[in-house]
């Protein structure tokens, strides 16, 4: 066990040298610092601040870490600001100001409605599939959540990567996802005919998303969501939205598909973009602030805070209820489930501290400008986990020799929708760019780090 450990520390600070020593050069300092800012603009790419005289590689590490930090915050605030009839935000009003708001990127095109029956051919501003059984209560406008996983399949719906299983909140309630792509990642499948397995086999490039410039409009960007279910009275901590929430039938264990509206509440937000600086995409991930304890958190004396959270309870000891245990079969998301996930965040960050630190910084500038707009914002309830970027990429292009980039920081999980993944071994656990680099199209060629494309029929 001794030798294993030390197997997996050396080969973190393997990484972690090789990270400190690959940082472009392309990455030029721009005129002025780049800062968090009140804006609808959705940045096409991260901005490069001057670095401190003479640094030492741990300072260029958090000084790039932090600029990659402000383009996620950016780019949080800019999808989730209120859009206008065009669908882009509204520069009349701002995030929050009434408490909570419609979203940019909630109008986005759910991947359901891009990979149709049949390999039909998918419209950005087409019909929404609406289930038999949901057609009772829809009204238009409404969403579906019928996701309890990010895969698309009935079996492994009720997976999170790596088939490890669905997630069960404290009120027993499985939580559900979404996957949504913008107009650029819609509109470049369509011209490509990557909605169709007959279009797929057609193609006869490499699948390569546009990219965002800094000066330019944004790249191909898809946005992964959670949910749980939630009270009224909880509307003032959340972003909220009534949804539709359909449970295809199943076998195994047998019940039949059932719909029904409720209030979700938004408890992770996942953000990948294609731009220049990163070919690999930039991997931004988001989550609401109640969701779990941190590993420091259970190993201190300190009282946890809040005292209550989404997704564990402080009152059950590790004895009765361990930390991220995948729920035990039989898995059935039309019931309230008597097994409640007991989920702790695990320290992803040893060795990468700079990534912790940023992250610190950051979110306590935006939480000023979130609060300065409106003290009841729902927005305020929500961190930066970190962002995840190539420290050795060309210009939209991976360099020579490295196709991954080598990312940084080493890993980096969401935990609602990595619970069963996090952690520091290579290979095994969440590394948003190394999972991605797997990623094919339904003919096995690879898909430029997106799985969305295996939904084509």
């Amino acid at each position: 066990m001794k030798k294993t450990i030390t197997i997996i520390l050396l080969t973190i600070i393997a990484a972690t040298l090789v990270i400190m020593t690959s940082i472009p050069t392309t990455m030029a300092p721009a005129d002025s610092n780049p800062a968090i800012v009140l804006s609808p603009n959705i940045p096409g790419d991260a901005t490069f601040g001057p670095l401190p005289p003479n640094p030492t590689n741990e300072q260029k590490l958090l000084a790039i870490q932090g600029d990659f930090d402000i383009y996620s915050w950016n780019t949080f605030i800019a999808l989730n600001w209120p859009p206008g009839p065009d669908g882009n935000g509204d520069p009349t009003r701002k995030i929050g100001q009434n408490g909570d708001n419609d979203t940019v990127w909630e109008h986005y095109r759910d991947v359901a409605d891009v990979f149709l029956p049949g390999g039909a051919t998918p419209s950005w501003n087409g019909p929404v599939s609406v289930p038999t059984q949901c057609k009772a209560s829809y009204k238009p406008g409404m969403r579906i959540l019928s996701q309890v996983g990010k895969t698309p399949t009935v079996l492994t719906d009720f997976s999170q990567p790596f088939n490890t299983g669905p997630l069960i909140d404290q009120n027993g309630n499985y939580t559900r996802y979404e996957i949504l792509v913008n107009k650029p990642m819609f509109d470049y499948i369509l011209a490509n005919k990557l909605y169709s397995k007959a279009g797929q086999q057609a193609f006869k490039g490499e699948v390569q998303f546009p990219c965002g410039g800094p000066n330019g409009p944004e790249g191909a960007i898809m946005v992964k969501s959670s949910w749980k279910v939630i009270s009224p009275a909880d509307r003032a901590r959340f972003h909220t939205q009534t949804v539709l929430v359909y449970s295809p039938a199943s076998q195994n264990p047998k019940y039949p598909a059932s719909c029904s509206t409720k209030l979700m509440g938004l408890v992770g937000l996942h953000i990948g973009h294609k731009t220049d600086s990163g070919a690999q995409w930039l991997w931004s991930t988001f989550e609401h602030v109640d969701n779990a304890p941190s590993e420091a958190d259970i190993g201190s004396n300190n009282t946890l805070k809040p005292k209550t959270y989404n997704y564990y309870n402080p009152k059950c000891s590790t004895a009765n209820c361990p930390p991220n245990k995948v729920p035990p079969r039989p898995w059935n998301p039309t019931k309230v489930s008597a097994f409640h996930s007991q989920v702790v965040r695990m320290n992803m960050f040893k060795g990468n501290e700079f990534a912790f630190q940023s992250a610190a910084a950051r979110n306590a500038d935006a939480l000023q400008l979130l609060l300065g707009v409106n003290s009841k914002s729902v927005w305020r309830n929500y961190e930066l986990i970190s962002t995840m970027w190539p420290t050795n990429t060309g210009k939209c292009q991976a360099a020579p020799g490295d196709p991954l980039g080598t990312p940084a920081p080493n890993f980096l999980a969401n935990t609602t929708l990595e619970t069963y993944i996090q952690g520091m071994v290579p290979n095994v656990s969440s590394n948003c760019i190394e999972c991605h680099n797997n990623a094919t199209m339904t003919n096995a060629r690879a898909s430029d780090f997106t799985y969305i494309l295996q939904r084509a029929q």
